[in-house]
């Protein structure tokens, strides 16, 4: 893990890393960093990586082809924006746990080849987002709101 936000609203790390071992699911280790910034380091990455000049909740960035390992077994590094985050689940009505859980798993199953981008791998992904937290005892984070 590395902090680099200076937001104290952060869950601690054994729940961040409850999250991500959710989204690799079947007791399947991999290794990853998950990094906590805040909006410049977001908005800055967003640009130079998406071309949106705006900070975003999380950045997936997969090391190796569609969540093959690569070194060391290194499947990639997820960014979270710590302020937007805890302001979408406020937003949105949600508890913070419940929005950082569905973060993490959402950025986790980008690195394993997971995407969002048309139809049926929107549906496919979201649909196992929704049983991994409900698995975790969360509620569908797509039922009020839009969400990562």
């Amino acid at each position: 893990m590395q902090y680099a936000s200076r937001s104290r609203a952060v869950p601690a790390e054994t729940a961040l890393r409850r999250w991500v071992s959710a989204a690799l699911g079947g007791g399947r280790r991999a290794a990853l960093t998950v990094r906590i910034v805040d909006r410049a380091e977001s908005r800055r990455l967003n640009s130079r990586w998406r071309g949106r000049r705006k900070p975003t909740n999380v950045l997936s960035f997969p090391f190796g082809d569609r969540g093959v390992p690569g070194a060391r077994g290194h499947i990639g590094d997820i960014v979270v924006c710590a302020p937007v985050v805890n302001a979408e689940a406020s937003a949105q009505g949600k508890s913070r746990e419940q929005h950082w859980a569905h973060i993490l798993v959402h950025g986790t199953l980008h690195l394993l080849g997971h995407d969002h981008d048309v139809g049926a791998r929107a549906a496919r992904m979201e649909a196992l987002e929704r049983r991994l937290l409900a698995r975790m005892g969360y509620p569908d984070p797509y039922q009020s709101g839009t969400s990562a």
